[in-house]
């Protein structure tokens, strides 16, 4: 019995604005500030790798003052309305039904609401009273395959059932404009907002790459590395800046063993699918893999023409992938880092 992952598909929010025009917005929240300090956030947001970022929220709305409770208000009230769209479009296009679900993952970090999104959905599009529901709400940027992890192993243990897991995040919902540390700087310039919904089954009628492994890997006493920090006006960044050097020291543990079990070598993977944690983490893997001959380019367009949507954003890499034409026996490496520190690995067969 294999778990296959049928369906892909993103939807993003209605506001958004290139990178160009997100810099008068600089000089209006950093007047008072020193000259030369404004001009290395212009160069922090101008080198990021990033051109356009999509928001649930206006640009003026995301500079404001507004308080946590009201930007967690817009969180929900957005989420609830972009996931359940998010949903209902996967389900069309893997011509399924609402009542086809068995198993329902919800994925956030940048928000806080109870009950969870799953709720919500449940309602929103009918599923049936007796899904099953896992909201992953404190997994970061490694949430997406972390969810799918989840949703696999369901899966295996219930042959015949479906599942959807559902990334929604919203990192502009957690700008702190108080916050003049570079963590704060470097977070706004790289993350966007966006959510993306993978569905799984093990039924046998149904197609796509099938799971062939999945593994966690967690780096010890590095809790600080990346997170939030609960304050008074909301979430606020933790960024170590340190993150990409100490996935290069990681990296060989992370992906050589891992497919050493499966009896692979990474000159046998085709397709590396993996989240882009913002260009220098990029730059990091990047050298790492160009020695091997392999690229990660879809990861670089997607922080291109998104930036970095936490939890969601690998799986926008992973639609790029589904909708190519697929070869025989074709193999795919995914790769995600998020707070703990940790790395989420699947490999996928076509």
């Amino acid at each position: 019995m294999n778990v296959k992952i049928t369906t892909v598909s993103k939807l993003l929010p209605q506001y958004s604005r290139t990178t160009a025009e997100i810099i008068p917005f600089l000089d209006a929240w950093l007047t008072g500030q020193d000259d030369r300090f404004v001009r290395k956030v212009k160069k922090i947001f101008e080198g990021a790798a990033v051109d356009k970022r999509y928001s649930i929220m206006s640009p003026e709305e995301v500079f404001s003052n507004a308080s946590f409770e009201e930007r967690n208000n817009i969180y929900i009230r957005e989420g609830i309305k972009l996931s359940s769209q998010c949903l209902r479009e996967a389900l069309e296009k893997a011509t399924w039904q609402a009542h086809d679900l068995d198993y329902l993952i919800t994925v956030s970090c940048t928000g806080l609401m109870i009950p969870s999104m799953d709720a919500y959905l449940i309602n929103a599009l009918n599923l049936k009273p007796d899904i099953v529901r896992l909201p992953v709400t404190e997994m970061g940027c490694a949430a997406g395959i972390s969810g799918i992890i989840y949703a696999k192993n369901f899966l295996k243990a219930n042959p015949g059932k479906r599942a959807a897991v559902i990334a929604y995040e919203s990192p502009t919902a957690t700008f702190q404009t108080a916050d003049f540390s570079m963590a704060n700087m470097v977070s706004a310039a790289i993350f966007g907002d966006g959510v993306a919904c993978a569905l799984l089954s093990s039924r046998e009628e149904d197609r796509g790459p099938e799971i062939i492994a999945e593994e966690m890997y967690h780096f010890y006493d590095a809790t600080r590395m990346m997170g939030f920090d609960l304050v008074n006006t909301g979430l606020q960044m933790v960024l170590d800046v340190a993150v990409p050097e100490r996935i290069a020291q990681h990296f060989p543990n992370i992906i050589h063993p891992f497919l050493a079990k499966n009896n692979l070598m990474i000159a046998d993977i085709d397709h590396l699918i993996f989240h882009p944690g913002g260009k220098k983490i990029i730059q990091t893997v990047e050298g790492l893999f160009d020695k091997l001959g392999k690229n990660i380019n879809e990861t670089k367009n997607i922080l291109k023409e998104y930036g970095n949507m936490s939890s969601a954003t690998v799986l926008y890499v992973l639609e790029r992938f589904m909708e190519r034409p697929a070869g025989s026996a074709e193999l795919g490496l995914m790769l995600s880092f998020g707070p703990g520190f940790s790395a989420q690995r699947i490999l996928l067969k076509w």
